[in-house]
């Protein structure tokens, strides 16, 4: 007698089983055509830098273009957001930067979720920040920072790539742990901050060490201080904020890339190995090691833990300081 349940029963097994190995073989032509890779800051900082050092040879190891594009706001949530949102089947994918970490400690009020929404995929680099004035500016070491920085008249003012950015945040952790009253003053990305320092409209900036080293280079600028733990290679003869005078005082820009969450295992890996082979390049090694950052290529279970971590801490400093932005 023909069991309709058995049969019902190997029907459904084989439709699994063709649809398994339809979605395997899915993924295993991944990809086939272009990917978006969203960069959540402005152009011209280091965030863009980096991402558009990396797309040529992200291209090649893939075998697609990947189109790097810009979508700045909020402190990288617009750009989260959009990603956040989008399909999972590794055609839309993120580069952010210490904001991923910071935002969570911060902001008042989250536009996602930022550990459950995002697959971390790699990694790529660290670099410390750097605080910077015009050549003639009359501060020339952190004392004196500290010093003008404490007076509510005049108020001292530092440019920033955006509320909530990890250089306005660099300067709201200065005022927590020197107790000045740095007022920052807010743009669209670091660059345009940047050009107003250089301008004399802003006294100075917690800059990137990319940004601004070129403008470093010819004159424009001037080093006071590095927000590294130690003295950088690119700035031998620059202290550090926290030698100089804010003890336990530490500033870095990174970069991670990210995917939406429910993007399949094998596809992380297959963006993971592209990155790290890209961050394997000479040029791009080279190209990193010309504004000081500090290669990291991981895997995607150290990215994982590495943002755990860093969301933990500037959680602890939130609480600690009363550190939160204004909605």
């Amino acid at each position: 007698m023909l069991n309709i349940h058995s049969l019902s029963r190997n029907l459904l097994g084989l439709v699994l089983l063709s649809f398994c190995a339809a979605s395997i073989q899915v993924n295993a032509a991944y990809p086939e055509r272009p990917i978006t890779l969203v960069v959540t800051y402005p152009p011209g900082g280091t965030a863009d830098l980096v991402a558009r050092m990396l797309a040529p040879e992200v291209s090649k190891e893939l075998g697609q273009n990947v189109v790097v594009e810009n979508r700045g706001g909020a402190g990288g949530m617009i750009g989260g957001a959009s990603v956040a949102k989008a399909a999972p089947d590794g055609y839309t994918i993120m580069l952010d930067a210490a904001n991923h970490a910071q935002n969570p400690a911060v902001q008042p009020k989250m536009l996602f979720d930022t550990l459950k929404d995002f697959a971390p995929i790699t990694l790529i680099q660290r670099v410390p920040n750097v605080l910077v004035v015009r050549p003639d500016n009359p501060l020339t070491t952190v004392a004196e920072v500290i010093t003008a920085g404490k007076k509510k008249e005049p108020l001292l003012y530092y440019a920033s790539s955006g509320p909530g950015g990890a250089q306005h945040l660099a300067g709201v952790l200065f005022n927590a742990l020197a107790g000045t009253h740095l007022e920052a003053v807010h743009y669209k990305g670091g660059s345009l901050a940047l050009t107003d320092v250089m301008s004399g409209q802003v006294t100075m900036m917690f800059s990137t060490v990319g940004t601004s080293l070129p403008h470093v280079r010819a004159g424009k600028l001037r080093v006071i201080a590095v927000g590294s733990d130690k003295r950088t290679a690119v700035y031998p003869d620059a202290p550090t904020i926290a030698e100089a005078g804010v003890p336990g005082y530490a500033s870095y820009e990174w970069n991670g890339v990210y995917a939406p969450a429910a993007t399949p295992p094998e596809i992380i890996a297959r963006l993971n190995q592209a990155f790290v082979s890209a961050l394997k390049q000479p040029a791009v090694i080279a190209r990193i090691g010309e504004f000081n950052g500090e290669i990291i290529a991981s895997t995607p279970q150290e990215l994982d833990t590495f943002r755990r971590t860093e969301i933990e801490k500037w959680q602890r400093v939130a609480k600690e300081f009363n550190l939160q932005l204004s909605q």
